[in-house]
């Protein structure tokens, strides 16, 4: 590439080198300085010896300036020569004088045969030179400048890095599944590229309540919320829209607005609200709720769009009632009782309990009472019967072979629950409960078994014959 077409020291002419004179001697090249910015030095090169140099070459060419740039970063400029012909002069330290444009002027021309060792000389440095160059313009290929946006916080960057992956990792960046990295981490890097990296932000969001756990890239409250389709118009937040989001995320709460219809005291109210509760929605419908009054719902409920709730309007009072406590009943076994019989020791008695009762009226309407409390008034007594085991004699000496049979169905027509028109006398015999309870019996004589009575009937003929039956007797002994 010539100076006209990219070196900032063009001129209109081409310029011409100085003829070539001969050099001091020289020794090894120093170490190459490292390139600014990026501090990553060359290595030392290695020069050939004289030795290895033709005695003699042929005379050489001006040639065009090359492209590539010095260690400081400015293109490398070619010896300025004066015109052919005309010999430069020497300064007091061997170096040529600056003519008055600010060029060297041009050493004494020398005769040929000075010319072959500075020549020999010239050789080492142009291969230099040109390796140099060389690696200047590859180096200064791979270099690329990048703009990389973190957060929506751009900065460029001049880079080695194939792609997106390399980048990151050269600037100790790490995302995750929930960060955000535009163009894809292995997208390959151009020079005027732009990497855009957005974090990922945990927010624990309670919407209407319900909790979940989310993700945003978005730096605000505001931004997290478009980000996550939430419908906030008219909403509550626990924090502001223009609230920061950190890395470490932040609790939200949000409720949105809503529609609850109120059915109180005969009438309908529907409001929009963002209430957290049945009982807060109440208060901005301005519905309020005395002693027991409460609604359809648990008033600390979350109002839910739509819904219909009802006011219930509560009376109550409180009555005590004595309601009886039945008795129970014992039965023992009585060796010294004939079998069949039992005899009533204790009778029982029921108890009383004292209940009180909860009386509520809702919306004019009585419900049913609600038992609240009780205590005993009176305990029940409990009531015991004997019951008799003892066998019971199949005859009496003196009675037996008479017609009792006959003599019952003479009395009472053979029923052994027969009673007379008075009520005094009754069973087979016609028994008064004196005399029958004198013989052994117990209770009633109408009501033990025909056995018994008859067993009854023969104890009172052995000890009086056949008196105590004066119409009847007679049907013993016919």
């Amino acid at each position: 590439m010539s100076h006209t077409q990219g070196s900032p020291r063009a001129t209109t002419e081409a310029p011409r080198y100085d003829p070539y004179v001969p050099h001091e001697p020289y020794g090894a090249y120093p170490r190459y300085e490292p390139y600014e910015p990026y501090e990553q030095p060359f290595g030392t090169y290695e020069v050939p010896s004289a030795a290895s140099l033709p005695v003699s070459s042929p005379s050489y060419e001006p040639h065009q300036p090359s492209p590539a740039h010095e260690p400081s970063g400015q293109p490398l400029l070619p010896r300025q020569a004066t015109a052919p012909g005309v010999a430069g002069e020497d300064g007091p330290d061997g170096e040529p004088e600056a003519d008055g444009r600010g060029r060297r002027a041009a050493r004494r021309r020398r005769p040929a045969g000075d010319r072959t060792e500075p020549l020999r000389r010239l050789l080492p440095q142009a291969l230099v030179v040109a390796f140099l160059a060389g690696g200047t313009s590859a180096f200064i290929a791979s270099d690329k400048a990048v703009q990389l946006s973190v957060d929506g916080r751009p900065r460029t960057l001049h880079t080695f890095a194939d792609d997106v992956n390399e980048l990151l990792a050269d600037q100790g960046m790490h995302v995750g599944d929930h960060d955000i990295v535009a163009p894809g981490p292995h997208h390959d890097l151009a020079s005027g590229d732009r990497v855009i990296v957005r974090y990922g932000r945990p927010v624990t969001l309670t919407l209407d309540g319900e909790r979940r756990q989310v993700w945003t890239t978005a730096r605000t409250v505001d931004g997290a919320l478009r980000q996550l389709g939430v419908r906030a118009e008219g909403a509550y937040l626990s924090a502001s829209r223009s609230t920061s989001i950190g890395r470490k995320g932040l609790d939200l709460d949000v409720r949105t607005e809503r529609s609850v219809t109120f059915m109180a005291d005969g009438r309908e109210r529907t409001i929009r609200t963002n209430a957290a509760t049945v009982r807060e929605a109440l208060d901005q419908a301005g519905i309020a709720l005395h002693g027991q009054d409460t609604t359809s719902v648990d008033p600390g409920s979350f109002p839910r769009d739509g819904q219909t709730i009802s006011v219930m309007r509560i009376t109550g009072s409180q009555e005590v009632r004595e309601e009886p406590i039945p008795y129970q009943t014992e039965r023992h076994e009585d060796p010294s009782l004939y079998k069949g019989t039992e005899t009533v020791v204790q009778r029982g008695e029921p108890g009383a309990e004292r209940v009180m009762y909860a009386l509520r009226t809702v919306n004019g309407v009585k419900q049913k009472p609600k038992k609240i409390s009780s205590e005993i008034a009176r305990q029940p007594r409990t009531e015991i019967v004997k019951i008799g085991t003892k066998p019971r004699p199949t005859t009496v000496q003196g009675a037996e072979g008479l017609n009792w049979s006959g003599l019952a169905q003479c009395e009472a027509g053979g029923r052994p629950n027969a009673v007379d028109p008075s009520g005094t006398y009754g069973g087979l015999y016609q028994f008064d409960v004196r005399t029958w309870q004198s013989l052994g019996g117990s209770g009633r004589p109408q009501d033990a078994t025909s056995e018994e009575q008859t067993m009854r009937a023969k104890k009172l003929y052995v000890s009086r014959g056949s008196t105590p039956w004066p119409v009847c007797g007679r049907k013993l002994h016919g």
